[in-house]
């Protein structure tokens, strides 16, 4: 594998002073995290899309693009990737509301689905979705042997507007994924949160899919607002600041979901996933210290999981919840410091800030995750 990550920031243009078009094939993945406001100026995109024609791009707007371990707005992170035996398949899904999710997960696995494969990594439109939905569809094609990663795209702390691109093109309400295929690839894993929890842990009473009524018999948006107290006014973003950990019953590991919406009318909150009624939840808050060694965590996982090649380049994706940025502030770049430092010198770290992180929690099939530091490690061997 051949590996190039640069920038473009916005009124500097790019980092680079020509593009290494000899690296476009069939066979290459070029990988794109943009700020919101390339969709009305596309032409960098475009920019990529002319120089490198015979490409696989896949890509999506953002909270905020992580590049190094330096983190901006306004700016454009690329990763190519030219594989020398790993084929590569691209396709994208439409989905017109989030209860289409699941059926989507489907199509995605179906699509790409062959005996070589061994990994798909998927980039979701962030609003219109049910993230636990589109990995339950993708994981009842696939099998423990193929591992799924990837993201939702954001839209900063507006909650209005999110959008994906495939081959060049920006396309609203659409899944795009990339099937990786063959012996030679190498892709690690991992994720981790670091937050504490707080409150009585509440039973959930009524809620449909990802929108979430009542706990314990109480209009759930009612309970919300009186633990935020004054931050209240400032839902959904502030609402980020406190996700729920749901369970299935007290004895299970806790999940982590975050809040994309409010319904004023119907008292209701609208998750990055499913709110399964019957399970428990129990509000949760940062600890500064604990978020940073959750990321970490987070590093070490994928360092377990992936038996590195000494010498080859290695690109790492590192996909952080806007709620943790939100929290982080000034100190959210000690996060991508923290993991990048972990991995060898050589390496190349891109990624962005989502409404929610697709891995396996520690190995098997994908889950939705929110509120995490969530890696992926992509290398090959000759």
């Amino acid at each position: 594998m051949q590996l190039k990550t640069f920038q473009f920031i916005k009124n500097k243009g790019w980092s680079l002073d020509s593009f290494p078009t000899e690296l476009d094939s069939e066979n290459t993945l070029v990988l794109i995290f943009a700020a919101p406001i390339f969709s009305e100026d596309s032409a960098p995109i475009q920019q990529l899309k002319e120089n490198f024609p015979a490409a696989k791009m896949i890509g999506c707007s953002t909270a905020g693009e992580i590049f190094g371990s330096a983190i901006s707005d306004n700016t454009i992170v690329v990763a190519i990737a030219k594989f020398e035996k790993t084929q590569l398949k691209l396709i994208s899904i439409s989905i017109e509301n989030s209860f289409q999710s699941k059926e989507a997960g489907n199509e995605i696995a179906n699509q790409l689905k062959q005996e070589d494969l061994k990994a798909i990594f998927i980039l979701s439109e962030g609003l219109n979705i049910n993230g636990s939905e589109l990995v339950s569809g993708v994981n009842a094609v696939t099998n423990n042997n193929v591992i799924v990663t990837g993201g939702l795209a954001g839209d900063g702390d507006r909650f209005k507007k999110t959008w994906s691109i495939i081959n060049g093109q920006i396309e609203t309400d659409k899944i795009v994924a990339v099937g990786f295929y063959g012996d030679a690839i190498r892709i690690g894993h991992g994720s981790r949160g670091g937050w504490d929890i707080f409150g009585p842990e509440r039973r959930i009473t009524r809620a449909t899919n990802n929108i979430l009524y009542e706990l314990d018999g109480k209009p759930a948006l009612q309970l919300y607002k009186e633990y935020l107290g004054e931050k209240a006014s400032g839902l959904p973003a502030t609402g980020l600041l406190f996700p729920l950990a749901i369970r299935k019953e007290a004895s299970a590991p806790q999940v982590v979901r975050t809040i994309l919406g409010i319904n004023q009318n119907e008292n209701s909150l609208t998750f990055a996933g499913d709110m399964p009624v019957g399970y428990l939840a129990q509000l949760m808050r940062a600890n500064f210290d604990r978020l940073i060694s959750g990321a970490t965590q987070a590093g070490e996982l994928t360092l377990a999981s992936c038996a590195l090649l000494p010498d080859k380049p290695l690109l790492l994706i590192a996909i952080s919840c806007v709620g943790r940025r939100l929290l982080l502030g000034e100190r959210t770049e000690e996060e991508t410091e923290s993991v990048l430092q972990i991995f060898p010198s050589h390496t190349q770290q891109i990624g962005f800030y989502s409404y929610g992180e697709l891995s396996p929690q520690v190995k098997g099939t994908c889950a939705l995750h929110n509120q995490t530091m969530t890696l992926t490690i992509i290398t090959e061997e000759d």
